[in-house]
């Protein structure tokens, strides 16, 4: 039983489960491109976010049907784990999500056009160089391109279509910046400063928000561009406690 479930009173809090108690067992999502703390299986994302199943039976039909699309790719594992930025794609409903993190630091969809699911923001975990003098950027998501010329750096993102990056956002000075972590999760900020790790204390960054400047890990800092918080204030944030 725990090869493939998890207790519920273990779920990573990002799950968006009202009742812990009761049922015993929940899915487990499969190891992949995600962390069992930063994922949350397809088959929970049916059930309990979008509500098109009623059960684990349910969820598998439609996903044996090859309805439903993760990164324009169709995903049949009911215990496939999508995490932050994945998009969700459901054709014949002509549906398509984002999944991102709440001011609650809950997993959320985030509705989006047909055109915009065609684009995916990846943010840069760290980088190989590959023979030729090309360099191969790894993301944060599992997947990886060659690009060939370096001007990336970790931490940074890149705005994809397929294996095109379409735009390259820095971290820098007024970049704006969506909080994957900590008591600012699920915020919207604006870069002013980063200071660099040391022995003891981890990169931190210096952010503004409603004209207010707060302090946070660098780690937690998503560069995005003006595009994105047009689609993010479309986000319905109640309903997820």
């Amino acid at each position: 039983m725990s090869k493939n479930h998890l207790k519920r009173l273990n779920i990573p809090k990002s799950w968006p489960i009202k009742k812990r108690k009761g049922i015993k067992f929940i899915t487990k999502p499969l190891p992949g491109p995600h962390s069992l703390k930063t994922s949350i299986p397809i088959n929970i994302v049916l059930k309990n976010i979008l509500n098109h199943a009623k059960s684990t039976k349910e969820a598998k039909k439609i996903l044996n049907a090859g309805k439903i699309f993760i990164n324009n790719i169709v995903r049949k594992d009911h215990r496939f784990p999508v995490g932050l930025m994945d998009i969700i794609s459901i054709p014949f409903l002509d549906k398509y999500y984002r999944l991102l993190y709440n001011e609650k630091g809950k997993f959320i969809l985030q509705p989006v056009s047909k055109e915009v699911a065609k684009l995916k923001l990846c943010k840069i975990k760290n980088k190989t160089l590959l023979k030729g003098n090309k360099t191969q950027l790894n993301f944060s998501d599992g997947t990886n391109i060659i690009v060939p010329e370096d001007s990336y750096k970790v931490g940074e993102s890149v705005l994809l279509e397929g294996n095109k990056i379409k735009k390259h956002l820095k971290l820098e000075k007024n970049t704006l910046i969506f909080l994957t972590g900590g008591k600012y999760i699920g915020k919207i900020g604006t870069l002013e400063k980063i200071s660099k790790s040391t022995f003891t204390t981890p990169a931190k960054i210096v952010f503004k928000l409603n004209n207010k400047k707060f302090e946070t890990l660098k780690k937690f800092a998503f560069a995005i561009d003006k595009e994105f918080i047009k689609w993010i204030r479309k986000i319905r944030w109640e309903g997820l406690k």
